[in-house]
């Protein structure tokens, strides 16, 4: 370990430090920290006087670098810096003594003499105790003690006194201010956090381009490679080290696109080892070597080739444990083996194969002293079907189960294997490249998906490494921490608790009295994003319905030029786009709310989020809605045109104010990350439909793909009428038991004159808004039924639209049922169940609030679980139900069965297709669409109630909605809406 460096990285540590702030934002102490003096109580800060903090010299030189840190914490929260000591007290003052258990011989004394009881802190992992104690050393009257049972532990006892003293940390990241108090005050007792129940905990650094490879080059400095100025160096790291730590992370892959942890600042391995942080590398880069280095230097014939070039390769995955051994890293080996750029091997995926290539990685590992260090071999994508044909790596070897990049667990321990020495690992996304389409501008995780399969995996025997892909680190702060805190400690975050985590996550950075409402706008925002990526907004995947999608891949559409939500149907985009207007309308009444000094904060954490997400909606709803009304020859055509061209306008706004404005522009060139021009193969060649274009975010209304329309609007003027559910002539059917109360129709005009119009319906009882007036551009009239009035049965009612010279009549089809209805009711060809909708249960179910596309899911928690729903049908003979699940992989086995009949068992990952093990469209297409579709069909003999009986039969099946299709289902990305239930 390079010690020389401790002095250069202590002053970095100070770079743009947070500054105290004045008390403009209301916070308190907690835990066992209060700003209140009391009986025994011992000052941190009192009266202007803060206690010294004292370190042992031959203490770890991470633990000597955090107690700097605590120091200038302490000062920013309350205006006075402690002084730091090593292994002297200063006289007079009741001190703060840091140190770890075996190493500080200022700890090592109090135990000694009996002071300090180290008893269920010694000899664990990454375990603290905070306490106050009475005459810990010669001539010292008291003492606040920080002890640590290794180097990691004090590291965290010294960043929960900064926590509760209100250091965010995110404080660098997101310009976090501290809070003011005017004395800090530790309670009596013994404090501690205690062990974490994941032993390795951390996060990728990953898909760090273009945001972390352009602005952390310019702002730390470009890397030190000869030739690769691009590289992230150790001032970068330093932050990104402080943050884990502070999170209580202990476990990083670097970044790996362009760049070489090792080579792009030799500096870079001393300074995690100088933190305390345990390094790895990426499931494709084996050994402790980045791929770039090989990319950089190719040894041999320079081919990534097992087979044909395995001398070079072992050479080179020689020189990567050397530099572990030599240099002191502490770290976890890589073993197995993919293919340069992350994909298969081009050798093959013979068993035989990947044995030869870990035996010999573990020979060299023997040959170098290294076989002790943590090993790991991670399942990603093809590499899990070794260990499915039956491979197993050595006992000791930590065996990482991963997602399917989606969140979506793959795999997980078969609790009938004898246990592992090395246990399992977890590999999960929060960023990805790749099919169906990146995502990497902004968080879209929705938690309560994430608790349940975090609690899935840990309940599994998944607790010995965990690693979340987070891109950037900044832009995923929340489910980064909650990922952190959830494996430091699952019990202590219960489903039931995911409330009170997301308002303990608020108060961090904005203080108790803002955490209720920005905990709030956070979780909306979570169950509103994780519907679909915003990347997606401007595709829509579709089935061919003569094509099997099981056996024909081109079954399965991508439609880079189709809205995903209904402009047509159900009102489903006003409806989808109103949500996110009102959310971003909360979060703009909150940001006035929100102190001055913590406005940047509230703009990184909070606002930018959920206002340009909302904005993207807008605009995706006026461009397809040009483009509709092009196809149309609608005057507004390019009315909206301009609608979608500001609102674009507005995106670029808001990443300028980012980019330039924000924090006195330290965040330059940071939000550059596409997110709306993908798709356009013209522009971007083959991969355009998934991968992300290279220049979007810039001022080009062309990288509005898919492109606006503008036409030449005639002048005169000409009646159009355009009808709800987008049919010609047919209004959708009319129910008194339908959601919506009322449907619209649109009189529009084809030119430029205005013209007076007309509507007249064929009966008294049918009601018609705007029925009369002057059509500029459009006018869009409601049509509702007096249902008192109506006749039982079915009609078909006139409507005569007049204006402009011409006449249009269509129809509204009306259904007044002559039944009494009970449960959810039918109405417009169809009945949405929601999964919480059931009047009966058996067995034990557990409800998984906001999970769905659209509300709660439930999920089976005992054996072979019922759900029973009571629905009224006006229809009669065959019906469709639809099952929506979560996309989970695996076996999705489930029954369904209509008033006793025998049940139809479905598994819905077979019968659709949908193999994550080789990622194909379906699976592509159910991740992109956050939903698992399978249907059955059953027979009605009678209109009336009956009894839709649901069965889980399998542990993974997450019931979000069940739809009923009588014949009038049409398309919609959310499913029709709620029935009504009587």
């Amino acid at each position: 370990m390079r010690h020389h460096l401790a002095g250069a990285l202590a002053a970095l540590v100070l770079l743009n430090p947070v500054p105290a702030q004045a008390a403009h934002a209301e916070h308190k102490a907690t835990g066992y920290l209060s700003t209140q003096a009391g009986p025994g109580r011992f000052p941190l800060v009192e009266r202007g006087t803060a206690a010294p903090i004292v370190t042992s010299a031959n203490d770890y030189p991470g633990v000597l670098r955090v107690a700097g840190d605590l120091q200038s914490d302490l000062g920013a929260a309350t205006g006075v810096t402690p002084r730091t000591a090593q292994d002297t007290v200063p006289g007079g003052r009741d001190p703060i003594i840091v140190g770890t258990i075996g190493r500080s011989t200022l700890i090592d004394r109090m135990i000694a003499t009996g002071k300090l009881d180290t008893r269920g802190i010694a000899g664990k992992w990454e375990t603290s105790l905070q306490q106050v104690v009475d005459h810990p050393l010669p001539g010292v009257r008291r003492a606040f003690v920080i002890a640590g049972s290794d180097q990691r532990g004090t590291i965290y006892g010294a960043y929960d006194v900064s926590r509760l003293a209100g250091v965010s940390p995110w404080h660098f990241w997101d310009d976090v201010p501290v809070p003011h108090a005017d004395a800090l005050y530790v309670l009596p007792g013994r404090h501690t956090q205690g062990s974490p129940k994941v032993k390795y905990r951390g996060f990728f650094i990953n898909d760090e381009n273009p945001s972390t490879g352009t602005w952390a080059p310019a702002f730390f400095g470009p890397g030190k490679a000869p030739g690769y100025p691009g590289g992230l160096n150790s001032g970068y790291y330093a932050k990104v080290f402080e943050t884990m730590l502070r999170l209580k992370a202990n476990y990083l892959w670097p970044a790996v696109w362009g760049r070489a942890f090792a080579e792009d600042d030799p500096a870079n391995h001393a300074t995690a080892s100088y933190y305390g942080v345990v390094m790895g590398t990426s499931h494709e880069a084996p050994m402790m070597r980045g791929i770039e280095e090989w990319n950089r230097h190719p040894a041999g014939t320079g081919e990534w080739s097992f087979r044909r070039n395995p001398d070079a390769i072992k050479d080179y995955w020689r020189t990567g444990i050397e530099r572990m051994r030599d240099e002191d890293i502490e770290g976890v080996v890589t073993l197995g083996m993919r293919g340069n750029g992350d994909v298969s091997l081009p050798d093959g995926d013979g068993i035989d194969l990947m044995s030869s290539i870990i035996d010999s990685q573990r020979q060299i590992l023997a040959e170098e002293g290294m076989l002790g260090a943590p090993q790991v071999q991670t399942l990603y994508k093809e590499v899990q079907r070794y260990w499915d044909q039956g491979y197993r790596p050595p006992d000791d070897v930590t065996v990482v189960f991963c997602d399917d990049n989606w969140g979506n667990m793959r795999k997980l321990p078969d609790a009938s294997l004898p246990p592992r020495g090395g246990g399992y690992g977890m590999y999960y996304h929060f960023d990805y490249v790749g099919d169906g389409r990146n995502y990497k501008w902004a968080d879209t995780v929705n938690l309560t998906n994430t608790w349940e399969q975090l609690h899935r995996a840990y309940t599994s025997g998944v607790d010995r490494l965990w690693v979340a892909n987070v891109g950037d680190l900044k832009n995923s702060e929340q489910p980064t921490q909650f990922f952190l805190d959830y494996a430091w400690n699952p019990d202590a975050i219960p489903l039931s608790g995911i409330q009170d985590w997301e308002r303990r996550y608020a108060a961090g950075s904005f203080g108790t009295s803002l955490s209720a409402p920005i905990a709030e706008i956070l979780s909306r925002y979570g169950v509103l994003q994780s519907r679909r990526k915003p990347e997606l907004l401007n595709r829509r995947i579709t089935l061919d319905p003569a094509k099997d999608v099981r056996t024909d891949p081109t079954a399965v559409i991508y439609d880079d030029q189709g809205n995903p939500f209904s402009l047509t149907d159900y009102a489903e985009m006003d409806r989808v786009v109103a949500e996110w207007q009102a959310l971003a309308e909360q979060a703009t009444r909150v940001r006035a709310r929100v102190p001055q000094a913590w406005q940047d904060a509230y703009f990184q954490l909070v606002y930018y989020q959920v206002k340009a997400t909302a904005n993207l909606y807008e605009l995706r709803r006026a461009e397809f809605t040009n483009i509709r009304y092009a196809a149309q020859g609608r005057a507004a055509t390019n009315a909206l045109a301009d609608e979608a061209e500001a609102r674009f306008a507005e995106d670029q706004a808001l990443n300028a104010h980012y980019n330039t404005a924000l924090a006195a522009g330290k965040w330059k060139d940071w939000q550059l990350q596409p997110k709306i021009g993908y798709g356009n193969v013209a522009r971007y060649g083959p991969n355009a439909p998934w991968q992300q274009p290279e220049l979007n975010n810039v001022a080009l209304p062309d990288e509005i793909y898919p492109y606006l329309k503008r036409i030449d609007v005639p002048a005169g003027a000409a009646l159009g009428v355009a009808l709800d559910g987008g049919d010609a002539a047919t209004l959708p059917e009319f129910s008194p038991w339908q959601a919506q109360s009322r449907q619209y129709l649109d009189v529009y005009n084809k030119g430029t004159t205005p013209f007076t119009y007309r509507i007249t319906a064929g009966q008294p009882w049918v009601h018609v808004s705007h029925a009369s007036g002057t059509v500029d551009q459009q006018v869009r009239a409601y049509v509702s039924v007096d249902w008192k009035r109506a006749p039982a049965g079915v009609t078909a009612v006139p409507l005569k639209i007049e204006g402009a010279g011409s006449t249009v009549q269509v129809s509204a089809p009306i259904r007044n049922p002559g039944i009494r209805p009970r449960g959810f009711a039918e109405a417009n060809g169809y009945v949405s169940i929601p999964a919480t909708g059931f009047d009966r249960k058996t067995g034990t179910w557990q409800v998984l609030p906001g999970i769905g596309k659209t509300g709660d899911g439930v999920m089976p928690v005992s054996a072979s679980p019922g759900l029973d729903y009571r629905v009224t049908l006006t229809t009669t003979g065959p019906v469709k139900i639809s099952a929506l699940l979560m996309p989970r992989n695996g076996s999705l086995r489930y029954s369904v069965s209509v008033d006793g009949a025998a049940p139809q068992v479905v598994d819905a990952v077979a019968a659709t297709g949908a193999n994550d093990t080789t990622m194909n469209r379906q699976w592509a297409r159910n991740t992109s669409d956050n939903v698992n579709v399978t249907t059955t069909t059953h027979e009605i003999a009678t209109a009336g109630t009956h009894t839709i009986s649901f069965r889980a039969l399998d542990s993974a099946v997450i019931l979000q909605r069940l739809i009923v299709d009588t014949g009038g289902v049409k398309y919609s990305y959310l499913g029709p809406p709620t029935s009504r239930r009587f």
